[in-house]
């Protein structure tokens, strides 16, 4: 899963990048350059099993992040900088809450929904370029040639430009299977799913929930595809910087249970539908990200390939039953560890073993 971090300058996108995936700040002025960094999700049960089983592996699942120069009218006429925001699955699109006189906002005041709308408009403004010039082509070859497979992508496109020439960005419309196929190669900016994250000053820490609730409501309302988290860049920063139990106590000062990391990965896999399988064992735990409502047999496939095509079925409990009854001779005592098919759905916090041939 990658995702990109866009924003306006001076909104903290690419101090809380840092904070992601610990990947070392230096100077972003001017520059148009992409980093990656990976961030490890965090997961009490991998923690719990871990020392369940003491394994010489831990294996946390990741979450990739790309850093990206401040988005704008001119950086999306660079082909590089458009080709690293195409290959992203989501974007985290930062929004500054903060006031901070020593770090000027471009447009002289804080103001986050005016933000977020600038940004949509160029997302679909590069979408609407791409989209007029399939179209001319297209004109151009149904001139020459009777296809009803050009006229569908014909009569697709013109859909999709009505609407972005009305200010709405692709994720809201709805698209048959066979039309998402037809548009999936242009991976449009403006399809991708949204993730908001309000950054806040240090004073509204302890209002945080408070303010995510207040922006979900005013700027995602009915909006598809978008989610909204809310962190504090400077707390988050010293948060880094703290050993685990430190960092918890500080937290709780503010009213806090968890990290902005956390806050943030999880409304990622909330906005992308995605959930975690576990394997657990002498040799290794191990979290593993796939898209909700999977079944057994593509929970395999995420595994090794080769567990795809050998399937057979899949031992099955929940971490949970496995860590209170000790292992998985408890549960099988206790009649807990099922055995199931090919069809049978996934659930977050399941435990597989898989059997294959």
């Amino acid at each position: 899963m990658k995702t990109a971090i866009i924003g306006l300058p001076m909104v903290g996108k690419t101090s809380l990048f840092t904070i992601l995936t610990g990947v070392t700040q230096e100077s972003r002025l001017g520059s148009t350059a992409v980093r990656a960094g990976v961030a490890k999700v965090p997961d009490p049960r991998v923690d719990a099993l871990s020392e369940l089983y003491q394994p010489p592996k831990i294996t946390y699942a990741t979450v990739e992040y790309i850093d990206t120069p401040s988005i704008s009218r001119e950086s999306l006429r660079d082909p590089a900088y458009l080709a690293s925001l195409r290959v992203v699955d989501a974007f985290a699109h930062v929004l500054r809450l903060f006031q901070d006189e020593t770090v000027p906002h471009e447009h002289g005041t804080v103001d986050p929904a005016r933000d977020f709308e600038d940004v949509e408009t160029e997302l679909i403004l590069s979408d609407l370029v791409v989209i007029e010039r399939r179209l001319e082509r297209l004109d151009k070859d149904r001139k020459k040639v009777r296809n009803p497979e050009l006229d569908k992508e014909w009569e697709l496109l013109t859909r999709c430009k009505t609407a972005l020439e009305e200010n709405q960005p692709l994720r809201n419309l709805d698209f048959e299977a066979e039309d998402e196929k037809r548009i999936r190669g242009f991976q449009f900016l403006s399809q991708k799913a949204m993730l908001l994250v309000l950054n806040l000053g240090e004073e509204d820490a302890g209002r945080l929930h408070e303010v995510e609730a207040e922006y979900r409501a005013s700027l995602v309302g009915s909006k598809r595809n978008v989610e909204v988290t809310a962190v504090c860049g400077k707390i988050e920063a010293e948060l880094a910087e703290l050993p685990a139990q430190d960092a918890r106590e500080y937290l709780a000062s503010y009213g806090l249970k968890e990290s902005g990391l956390q806050r943030i990965i999880e409304a990622t896999y909330r906005l992308l539908g995605l959930m975690s399988f576990l394997t657990a064992g002498d040799t290794e735990v191990r979290a593993w990200t796939i898209p909700m409502n999977s079944t057994a047999v593509k929970a395999a496939g995420a595994i090794h390939s080769d567990f795809e095509k050998k399937f057979i079925r899949a031992e099955v409990v929940n971490w949970k039953s496995l860590l209170d009854l000790g292992g998985y001779p408890g549960v099988r005592e206790k009649g807990l560890l099922r055995l199931e098919g090919k069809e049978y759905v996934v659930k977050d916090g399941d435990v597989l073993v898989i059997r294959h041939s």
